[in-house]
């Protein structure tokens, strides 16, 4: 009996050990299965590897030679636009050379009286002028050229007194500060236009054709009317004002419709460029009290007109002229009828930024003081005497 208890018990442990062993053998199946497959995606995962590798190397490959071939590509288009430059360049000189060789008329306003009229009548206006004015210089080139540095706005005024050595800087066509500098070299040396002495106005400029005069600034100011003001730098008041006669709200270059009027001081005094029709007219005034003294049409034209400057009561003005950038001296005008058109100069001024906005003439130091699309420029002028000056005709 107890026999066949143990060996039934016997083969009920072979069975479920059979069952374990069978449940063994399935798991590790199952995980000799799963490893393979990580195997297999292991493998895939090397060769995409190896494949991007390889594709990433041709890429650089490709980009470095390209790259190389950029290089020289860009090297040799700079080479072309060096040469381009240099043929433009000469281009130029050429232009100017013949320019200056076969110079067009310039618009002088000739007295033809005093073409026609008897030698006798001639030396009488001579002897006239002697007596209204000693000054008898004309501009005969430009000696210099300086560019000072560039703060601003692309039109303004820098101007300085005559009497002075004061450097005033108006930034922009519409505004009522302006900035007042010991020198030139104190300007050159500041970091901006805010760093000079600001003066605030009683009302806001119009334009850029102000003028510095013997302690005193001109300026329009566009109200009801078109007023000129003279305001004291020194005591920061407005010493007198007048209502100009000008009709219409045209400029007096076309080039810079901002300017109505331009108010100008030479060695002789202060003036006022204005409009009139399609030309440009000229009023002497009187400084001390505004009040107009004489007035002349210029006959020079407004149309391609960027500025103008006064020397020794001669009026030169200058236009646009092509290529763009380039700025010519070609109208002449006269207040004594003196000068004739062999003495008018016709000046080109050098390479530039864009156009003038203002030219403000020094007497004392024989420069002109230009603003260029924000650019502070010096013009030094070489000067001469007038022909009749030198050589008067012989008295009959």
């Amino acid at each position: 009996m107890e026999v066949s208890f143990l060996f039934s018990l016997l083969l009920g442990f072979l069975a479920e050990l059979s069952e374990a062993q069978y449940h063994y053998q399935g798991l590790m199946n199952y995980l000799e299965s799963r490893m393979l497959a990580m195997e297999e995606r292991i493998a895939l995962w090397h060769e995409q590897n190896d494949r991007y590798n390889s594709d990433l190397k041709k890429f650089k490959q490709q980009a470095s030679e390209l790259l190389e071939k950029l290089s020289q590509e860009h090297s040799k288009l700079k080479l072309d636009l060096e040469g381009a430059g240099v043929k433009v360049d000469r281009v130029e000189r050429e232009m100017d050379y013949i320019e200056t060789k076969n110079p067009p008329k310039p618009c002088i306003k000739a007295a033809d009286k005093m073409v026609e009229q008897e030698a006798v009548v001639e030396q009488k206006k001579k002897e006239q002028f002697f007596e209204l004015s000693v000054c008898i210089d004309i501009v005969s080139n430009i000696r210099a050229m300086k560019i000072l540095k560039r703060v601003g706005s692309p039109k303004g005024v820098w101007t300085k007194d005559s009497k002075t050595a004061k450097v005033y800087i108006f930034n922009g066509t519409s505004e009522d500060t302006l900035y007042e500098f010991n020198s030139v070299k104190d300007l050159s040396a500041s970091a901006g236009v805010s760093k000079g002495k600001q003066i605030t106005l009683p009302s806001a400029w119009t334009g850029t054709g102000h003028a510095v005069y013997d302690g005193f600034l001109y300026y329009t100011s566009e109200r009801s009317e078109l007023q000129v003001i003279k305001y004291d730098l020194k005591n920061g008041s407005i010493a007198d004002s007048a209502v100009l006669p000008v009709e219409g709200q045209i400029p007096v270059y076309s080039l810079n419709p901002e300017t109505l009027v331009d108010l100008i001081a030479d060695e002789e005094g202060l003036w006022a460029l204005y409009p009139a029709g399609d030309t440009i007219n000229l009023a002497k005034m009187d400084a001390e009290t505004l009040d107009i003294e004489q007035m002349w049409d210029t006959l020079c034209p407004r149309t391609n007109a960027e500025a103008a400057f006064i020397v020794c009561g001669t009026v030169y003005v200058v236009y646009n002229t092509r290529p763009s950038s380039r700025s010519r001296l070609q109208c002449v005008f006269d207040v004594n009828d003196m000068t004739t058109s062999g003495e008018a100069p016709l000046l080109y001024f050098p390479r530039r930024f864009g156009a003038h906005s203002s030219l403000k003439y020094n007497p004392v130091e024989r420069q002109v003081y230009a603003w260029d699309d924000g650019y502070q420029i010096l013009y030094r002028l070489a000067l001469r005497k007038k022909l009749w000056a030198i050589a008067p005709p012989p008295e009959e």
